[in-house]
């Protein structure tokens, strides 16, 4: 006979799972939009901070109750203006309060924010705002200039202007404070019809060809934000943190962390336009900033500032978070070493939302030397949940996951596009709908992502791969060498070599024999480049990362 905890008799003491092939009517009708995340904030923690660095460099502070509020009434101040679900809102933005309450805002009532991108030129923002058209834009006082430039080339239905502190109004565009004031929060009815609605959009920075449009869904930010919440060892976003995204808003919804942190509670501090280390750094130390993230350029010049100041500063900061590009080696060390300060490497895409991985797990924490666990702190790292990879050779074939072969990413999850906005283009996605990352990569046993490259910066030298990222950063270790690019370079012999670029710290000098020496031992010899040049300052994109499209250039035309 069978007991009671016998599988037969809890089989048989369930309806045939034919019956529970249809949900609907069993579980709750919850949509994962934004306002849940507002209304969590306005609920549980309404006393916590929101702090911004105004554009005359006053703090302005208030909570997430007044947040709230007046989120809630440029809802209905939209509305009023013939918002309607689906439509585009553009900011022109510095990292501030009020654009933290388009971002709610604008989702908020079913329409779609749509952040540009100030550092684009003023052709790409005219062919970005046309090509997404956008209903509205809400532009900064201080960068009225740029909008100037390509206004005459768009054609919104209402341009509104953030007059920050004493800025002077004009009668020629609508005063945001004053369309906020016009809203009554008591009339604000959150979107919550379908999670599957866009909520949020941005454009790749157009390295290639015109930038393409990229939407994400109500559900893919809410999930998105959760994964900033548990998923990164030693950087999960709590309560009881103050973080400083120096990343912009414009990019990649700041890697989504103002909706991560308005979710979880923890307090926000953004940097308005002040970007430079002393800024920053004044503020990490004023506010007790426990988390921050962004390019590593900026954390670069942050060290150095730490190293060659008098003054001895006393910082918070648990952990930095960087992605982007490639973080050197020397920067999690210098870090963790001088200031206990833990570093960790962040991998993603606009496509992507852009969270794909991050940290280092907690088992290399326990086993490994420092020195090991500096060299998987700059690697990629684990895939955050939902997110699932792979990897492709030339052939086509999928790569074994041993940590030497490469092949090109491919990812799949929950908050990755399967295509782009008005664009019929399918060569970054599979016939089985994975996304072509472009990133040449290994994938470790263990799970662990390492790019040693872009498909298209790959230096393939005698038949075999170079990773010009791995020279890079072997390079900016060199105590002379602040930063360095390296990029291929025709060669009758072996097709193409590695040529490095380096800009030199203030004061130092190096010789071309000095790097080889340095670089030997660490690199087969066939990786070792055999030319550098010394230049000023490296070309970047928009969004920070390096040029190398302008280095080739520079390249092939001084030779």
């Amino acid at each position: 006979m069978n007991g009671p905890g016998d599988l037969t008799t809890i089989k048989n003491s369930y309806l045939p799972i034919k019956e529970f092939s249809d949900m609907k009517g069993l579980m709750m009708d919850y949509q994962l939009t934004i306002p849940t995340m507002m209304r969590r904030a306005e609920t549980m923690f309404s006393h916590k901070e929101i702090i911004t660095r105004q554009p005359d460099r006053t703090l302005h502070r208030y909570t997430y109750k007044d947040f709230v509020i007046r989120t809630k009434q440029l809802a209905v101040a939209l509305s009023k203006l013939g918002v309607l679900p689906g439509d585009r809102v553009a900011t022109l933005c510095w990292n501030h309060y009020q654009h933290l309450e388009a971002y709610f805002a604008v989702p908020g009532i079913g329409a779609v924010v749509h952040p540009l991108n100030i550092r684009l030129n003023p052709d790409d923002l005219a062919y970005i705002v046309n090509h997404a058209e956008d209903k509205i834009i809400i532009v900064d006082h201080v960068l009225l200039p740029l909008f100037e430039k390509f206004k005459s080339s768009v054609s919104p239905a209402k341009i509104i202007v953030i007059y920050q502190t004493n800025d002077l109004r004009s009668g020629e565009y609508e005063d945001y404070e004053d369309l906020v004031a016009s809203g009554n929060a008591s009339e604000f009815t959150p979107y919550e019809e379908d999670e599957y609605a866009a909520a949020f959009m941005c454009y790749t920075s157009g390295t290639t060809g015109k930038p393409k449009g990229v939407l994400y869904s109500h559900r893919s930010v809410v999930l998105h934000a959760m994964s900033f919440m548990f998923s990164c060892v030693e950087y999960g976003i709590t309560e009881r943190d103050i973080l400083l995204p120096v990343v912009p808003m414009f990019h990649a919804a700041a890697w989504g962390m103002p909706y991560s942190c308005t979710f979880t509670g923890a307090s926000q501090v953004f940097p308005g336009p002040y970007l430079d280390a002393d800024s920053l750094l004044e503020l990490f130390e004023k506010e007790k900033v426990t988390l921050t993230a962004g390019v590593p350029t900026v954390f670069i010049a942050l060290l150095n500032k730490l190293e060659t100041d008098a003054i001895q500063h006393t910082l918070y900061l648990r952990t930095i978070l960087i992605g982007g590009s490639a973080m050197p080696r020397f920067l999690a060390k210098a870090f963790e070493e001088k200031y206990h300060i833990r570093v960790l490497h962040s991998w993603g895409m606009t496509e992507m939302s852009p969270a794909g991985a991050s940290s280092i797990k907690t088992s290399h924490v326990l086993k490994l030397s420092k020195e090991d666990q500096y060299d998987y702190a700059i690697k990629q790292g684990i895939p955050v949940p939902f997110v699932e990879t792979r990897a492709r050779n030339d052939e086509g074939k999928i790569v074994p996951r041993d940590g030497i072969t490469m092949g090109e990413l491919e990812v799949r999850g929950p908050w990755i596009i399967s295509s782009y906005y008005n664009d019929d283009s399918i060569d970054k996605f599979t016939d089985d709908g994975w996304l072509r990352t472009g990133d040449i990569v290994t994938l470790s046993e263990d799970g662990f992502i390492e790019i040693k490259d872009r498909s298209k910066d790959v230096i393939k030298s005698g038949g075999e791969w170079i990773s010009s990222l791995a020279l890079e950063n072997a390079l900016m270790g060199h105590p002379s060498i602040l930063e360095s690019a390296v990029v291929a370079i025709p060669d009758e012999k072996w097709i193409e070599r590695p040529y490095a670029y380096i800009v030199l710290k203030q004061g130092k000098t190096v010789t071309p024999e000095e790097l080889k020496d340095y670089l030997s031992g660490k690199f087969a010899k066939f990786w070792i480049p055999e030319q550098y040049e010394v230049i000023d300052a490296i070309p970047r994109t928009s969004v920070g990362k390096f040029l190398k499209s302008a280095l080739r250039d520079k390249y092939a035309k001084e030779h």
